[in-house]
């Protein structure tokens, strides 16, 4: 049932719409997570992700996933739904919480109030022009400053750290690795609900892609929204000679938005394929620890 109403929540508010603040949603209770909850700064702000981490002894291999662009509480679910899969395949696994999601919900306004504001006030194109803002700014900033946070423990290798992101999680992922030399990335249904609307957001994709400073994973099921972006970006990243895979999977669920969801709930369906590719781009350097038994992260606060 949860996985439904996460299907149903995390659709992109059409720009000028109107919709309730996170924040005055009383369903959005905080779900209990079996990782390791921890804090880290971006800016002055303090924001929360959690934590899974495999079983043995460190440094690890680690994914920074990016959430999508649920309200409340809902991010948690993700994390609960892929964390133990990763760590059960060896991967370190770090949510953080994007300022006004998740357990980061206090340090700040949900993306789409900002975004539906904005709209609001000047139309379509001002709320796409400030999603488009949010999303290189505010909540990259977000990302970095988690990645910052992770690369400084012990527990990890810091030259192993791949990044994903489901929907706006996917265009945070591609942003990152514009930005930031990770050893992989992987985005699963970036912009499907947004391609056709923002073009904005089409055109700054398509300059990140080209950028992209490591190897990129794209994904979709057949039934998400749209699947432009695999078609399009993974065609871009061919014509700028940059390594790549693109994916489309069979439909997922019997709705575009459970669709949509593929990267959260489908992990079975492409975990082959993605750890595979992360396995093939991340490989252990010839420095790295192999017998350090790293304290948890308990007992490093």
């Amino acid at each position: 049932m949860r996985r439904h109403a996460l299907a149903l929540l995390v659709t992109v508010v059409p720009l000028g719409c109107t919709r309730p603040s996170a924040r005055s949603i009383d369903d959005y209770t905080p779900r209990k997570l079996s990782g390791e909850v921890v804090s880290f700064a971006s800016g002055a702000l303090v924001l929360h992700g959690v934590v899974y981490l495999p079983a043995g002894a460190g440094p690890f291999p680690a994914v920074l996933y990016n959430h999508g662009g649920a309200p409340g509480m809902l991010p948690a679910d993700a994390a609960e739904a892929l964390g133990p899969s990763f760590a059960a395949r060896g991967w370190a696994f770090f949510m953080p919480f994007r300022r006004g999601q998740g357990l980061s919900l206090s340090a700040g306004p949900y993306i789409m109030d900002e975004v539906n504001a904005a709209s609001a006030f000047g139309g379509k194109r001002a709320g796409a022009a400030k999603l488009v803002s949010l999303l290189e700014t505010e909540h990259l900033d977000d990302q970095i400053a988690a990645l910052v946070w992770l690369r400084a423990q012990g527990f990890v290798d810091p030259a192993r750290i791949a990044v994903g992101g489901n929907s706006f999680g996917g265009i945070e992922t591609l942003l990152g690795v514009e930005r930031e030399a990770y050893c992989a990335g992987f985005d699963s249904a970036g912009a499907a609900q947004t391609w056709a609307t923002v073009p904005e957001l089409r055109e700054r994709l398509t300059r990140a892609v080209r950028a992209a400073r490591a190897p990129i994973f794209l994904f979709q099921a057949r039934n998400d929204y749209d699947l432009s972006p695999t078609e399009v970006l993974s065609a871009t990243l061919k014509d700028a000679g940059k390594p790549f895979v693109a994916k489309i999977y069979p439909p997922f669920g019997n709705s575009a938005g459970q669709g949509h969801t593929l990267g959260y709930f489908g992990f079975p369906v492409w975990a082959d394929d993605v750890i595979g590719f992360l396995g093939e781009h991340c490989r252990p350097t010839d420095h790295r620890v192999e017998s350090t038994a790293w304290p948890m992260l308990s007992d490093m606060r």
